[in-house]
């Protein structure tokens, strides 16, 4: 009975295609250092939040644990789906990832322009139109844009392993048809530099992919979305070996774009004030700059050492939502500089880990994942420290495993999950 069941599954489609990449699950003992970090980082900052929300929470008439309380749930059904994914050979994510992740992705995108919610059901633009970020299904909410993210790692990874001898070639691009190929002769030879060839068509297909991905964002003005979708691109395809000068066609064309987005009212009133109050030599502390400010006076009271867990003053009504973009200030005046450093190191240590494990993976599909998910991770760190700190106009960027967000979370820890999958194949030590 077994045998049969065994033949009719190795003959079926989805059979072939497991077998063909090496088997369901993945050989290769389990990944400790990563796992400590990520743990480290989860539930500290599940402490965090339940500290830094509380106030917010009892303002609005809600349980004081009600954030805390979702993140956990979020956080246990993400650890479980962790530790699952692990085990299964990431290859699989290959096909699936990338046409069945873009559909779903690309899809919700465009969906939620339409019938999406603030979340909160109130106008969050601050110049009457409501912006639709949340798709609900039933009692479950989630923000497309942060799926769209792994998708567009998943995606861009699968055409960049697929394509790679043609992303680095250089072999004049033939078509077939004589006038097409003797324009194409005519425009490298005018520029001096062989710009149309064999690596023009993955790098139109990942162009294609990215703009998918992007405008729905842009439109819904989801400005530091589109933001890190862009910068994770970039990432890629720059480790994906793509030539100097596509990237110089690149910056050309989004130089071009920005005049662009304003003339098109895809960069907001809200978002123009953010970046003029930054620039601003008087800042308008009662108003546009009160989130940035509050949050400075936050991280300056914390001193060295903080006032200790639980001890915020700003969260009480002072640093608006103090438990999504701006709580890493909370962190610091109760934790310190040194609780605000700890939080750099445990996250650097992740990327660095993620970063080796792309080095040492045997396929170029697991390094380019691998990469991507690492990066994706260090940019945001980075960009909301950044904000908290004032070194860059406000974002709304979140940071990772801290900030609420159940949908943020649910994707980080499935992405850990991945990389874990790509480790267990590595050649990097795992204890």
């Amino acid at each position: 009975m077994f045998a049969k069941i065994q033949n009719k599954w190795h003959g079926c489609a989805l059979g072939k295609y497991v077998d063909s990449q090496g088997g369901l699950f993945i050989k290769g003992s389990f990944d400790t250092r990563l796992f400590a970090f990520l743990m480290i980082a989860l539930v500290g900052g599940l402490v965090m939040l339940y500290s830094a929300s509380y106030p917010n929470a009892y303002t609005k008439g809600y349980d004081p644990a009600y954030y805390f309380n979702g993140q956990l749930q979020g956080a246990v059904a993400g650890v479980i789906l962790l530790l699952i994914i692990s085990k299964f050979n990431y290859k699989l994510f290959m096909i699936p990832g990338a046409y069945v992740g873009s559909l779903f992705s690309i899809a919700t995108l465009f969906l939620v322009l339409f019938v999406g919610s603030t979340g909160d059901g109130e106008d969050t633009s601050g110049d009457g139109n409501t912006i639709r970020r949340w798709l609900s299904l039933g009692s479950f909410s989630f923000q497309p844009s942060d799926v769209a993210k792994l998708a567009l790692i998943l995606t861009l990874a699968y055409i960049l392993h697929r394509d790679h001898h043609r992303m680095v070639s250089k072999k004049p691009l033939k078509t077939g048809v004589k006038f097409i190929d003797k324009i194409f002769g005519k425009v490298n030879s005018y520029f001096g530099i062989s710009l149309i060839n064999e690596s023009s068509i993955p790098v139109m297909k990942c162009v294609i992919v990215i703009l998918a991905y992007i405008a729905p964002v842009l439109v819904g003005s989801h400005l530091s979305g589109a933001i890190i979708l862009a910068l994770i691109a970039a990432v890629l395809l720059y480790v994906g070996e793509i030539r100097w000068t596509w990237v110089l066609f690149f910056v050309v064309v989004v130089i071009l774009l920005i005049p662009v987005l304003f003339a098109t009212g895809l960069i907001r009133e809200y978002m123009l004030d953010r970046i003029v109050t930054f620039f601003s030599e008087s800042p308008d502390a009662t108003g546009a700059d009160w989130q940035t400010t509050q949050a400075l006076y936050a991280i300056g009271s914390g001193g060295f050492f903080g006032k200790g867990l639980g001890q915020s003053v700003q969260k009480y009504n002072y640093v608006p939502e103090p438990q999504n973009d701006m709580i890493f200030s909370i962190v610091v005046e109760e934790l310190g500089f040194i609780g605000g450093a700890a939080i750099v190191i445990i996250f650097g240590l992740m990327v660095w880990r993620g970063i080796a494990i792309g080095v040492n993976s045997p396929t170029r599909y697991g390094a380019l994942v691998a990469f991507g998910v690492s990066f994706k991770l260090a940019i945001q760190v980075f960009l909301n420290i950044a904000v908290a700190t004032d070194m860059i106009p406000n974002t709304g960027i979140t940071l990772p495993f801290f900030s609420y967000g159940r949908t943020a979370l649910l994707v980080n820890l499935v992405e850990m999950g991945i990389l874990l999958s790509i480790s267990r194949a590595s050649r990097v030590k795992k204890v």
